[in-house]
């Protein structure tokens, strides 16, 4: 496998950092990088096959990483997996929450269970790692942790229990970065608008056509990459943001700027899209 990353290749070297949701889609994408730059990434998931595929993505670029099966839902789930991984690795210096779930509905079709199932995963699995991450890891060491959002300033219909469920992360962050200050721990979060990733297979035809007619909107007329969301999760995770905490960065094209006042012709001039997976992206 090929892949260049924009970032200097020792700059995580000897460092741990686990990423939930490895196994596919941004948190596919965050490893890669994290693991290209040096790091020992721990790749987090419910699907192993997901996560070993990925491990040995990370072997061909001739980096390590482990795979550790959990539920973020389940509170002995996760405490169980961060005393294995200190166990295994002595620390763990960083932890990105990208791991979730949701799906597209009418907020007046959604039951109270799928509610609950997405603010659960969402909500609670993010509080859940949060914690345990501060409890057994940083509290006497420091650490980072980046968290995942939406971009929903401007509300997010048909996807109401997701939008309210990372609305609620990021006060979560916010309040935690104040909390945890004390300990040398910074945790900000990303809220990528539309990103073409793995996860869009997993919707309808309708809704995909539908994502079609949304890129009309987007001020830069395209979708966002896994990459580029890549990116700005490790720089959050790297030194160069050691003052930065607390905050939500919006990956979104500018999309979460513009309620349709203004008019934006049809355009191809937008900044190339970065693929790490693609040599030629810096031609």
């Amino acid at each position: 496998m090929n892949y260049r990353s924009i970032f200097r290749d020792d700059l995580f070297a000897k460092q741990t950092i686990m990423v939930t949701g490895g196994g596919s889609g941004i948190g596919r994408a965050t490893a890669i990088e994290l693991a290209s730059l040096g790091a020992h990434v721990v790749l987090v998931g419910r699907t192993m096959e997901k996560l070993t595929a990925v491990s040995e993505e990370i072997a061909q670029l001739g980096s390590e990483s482990s795979t550790f099966g959990c539920n973020i839902r389940e509170e002995e789930q996760v405490q169980a997996l961060f005393a294995n991984v200190l166990a295994a690795r002595g620390r763990i210096h960083g932890l990105v929450n990208n791991a979730g779930g949701q799906f597209l509905s009418p907020a007046e079709f959604i039951s109270k269970k799928g509610f609950h199932a997405v603010v659960e995963t969402n909500l609670t699995g993010t509080f859940l790692m949060c914690r345990e991450a501060y409890n057994q890891a940083m509290r006497d060491n420091g650490g980072v942790i980046v968290n995942m959002l939406m971009e929903n300033w401007r509300g997010f219909p048909g996807m109401v229990h997701s939008a309210a469920a990372r609305a609620g992360i990021e006060n979560l962050t916010k309040t935690l970065a104040v909390e945890w200050a004390r300990s040398g721990v910074r945790i900000n979060a990303v809220a990528p608008g539309l990103i073409e990733s793995s996860g869009l297979d997993n919707y309808p035809d309708m809704a995909k056509q539908f994502i079609q007619n949304v890129i009309k909107d987007i001020p830069f007329k395209r979708m966002g990459t896994e990459s580029e969301t890549a990116a700005v999760i490790v720089f959050l995770l790297s030194p160069g943001a050691n003052y930065i905490s607390g905050e939500s960065v919006r990956i979104d094209g500018a999309s979460s700027l513009w309620r349709k006042t203004w008019g934006i012709e049809e355009h191809d001039n937008a900044p190339k899209p970065y693929n790490g997976f693609e040599q030629d992206w810096f031609v």
